[in-house]
């Protein structure tokens, strides 16, 4: 097993390789753009949308960050379950 293999599997199995952790959270600030966020979180799990508002969340219904954006600015963000 080379070390990247090695480096990748004991990521996988150390939760803390999650992007969606109390350190990334508090990166998040109003007025950062969408694109900003994604590359902080990666893809969102879910968006929903209208008339220049959305929300995005990452995460499951015990972990997740959830963000709301106007003109893909964000405008506010919450978290539950962060480590």
């Amino acid at each position: 097993m080379s070390l990247r293999h090695f480096a990748v599997l004991t990521c996988l199995l150390v939760a803390g390789c999650s992007k969606i952790n109390q350190e990334n959270y508090a990166k998040i600030g109003p007025g950062m753009s969408k694109l900003e966020v994604e590359e902080l979180l990666g893809a969102p799990t879910e968006c929903s949308g209208a008339m220049g508002m959305s929300s995005c969340t990452w995460g499951d219904q015990k972990t997740f960050i959830s963000v709301q954006y106007a003109a893909d600015k964000v405008l506010m963000f919450s978290g539950q379950g962060l480590k």
